[in-house]
């Protein structure tokens, strides 16, 4: 079920809302349109969902995502849960409030980069991680990507 989550927020989603808007608005491909539905998707939806899990079940993301046991960890992915739900309501709400999509994105891309490069620093991960890490590194890759397309146009 995790795969199936990361793959429709990440990827599918994005790409079949971008399709969707093309069709309906008759507008162009491009950067504005990635910006607009990767940090829906990817930012919004994804970190909200998974920060309602780490508030709720703290204990799948320790044991199942980053391998670690015992109850001491729980509090801090428990606080964990509350920033991504936070980082996530901003990144819903960009989709009426256009003014947030770069800002969105560039706390998104920032998340996701460092998420990614500490996964990647683990020796040990599991299945679930490797995951994690290599969707947190293309979402900064996108995210970061639509940023730096904003800044120079």
């Amino acid at each position: 079920m995790y795969y199936a989550i990361v793959a429709a927020l990440m990827l599918v989603f994005p790409l079949a809302s971008i399709l969707v808007d093309v069709s309906i608005h008759q507008v162009q491909p491009g950067w504005f349109l990635v910006g607009k539905w990767f940090v829906f998707w990817a930012v919004g939806v994804r970190l909200f969902v998974a920060g309602l899990r780490q508030m709720l079940q703290p204990r799948y993301t320790a044991e199942q995502i980053l391998g670690i046991r015992g109850d001491d960890v729980l509090l801090v992915v428990r606080e964990l849960g509350f920033a991504n739900a936070s980082i996530g309501i901003v990144g819903i709400l960009s989709i009426v409030a256009t003014g947030w999509v770069v800002a969105a994105a560039l706390a998104g891309g920032i998340f996701y980069g460092l998420a990614g490069i500490n996964h990647a620093l683990q020796g040990h991960r599991n299945r679930l991680e490797n995951v994690a890490m290599a969707s947190d590194l293309f979402a900064a890759v996108v995210l970061l990507g639509y940023c730096i397309w904003v800044a120079t146009r």
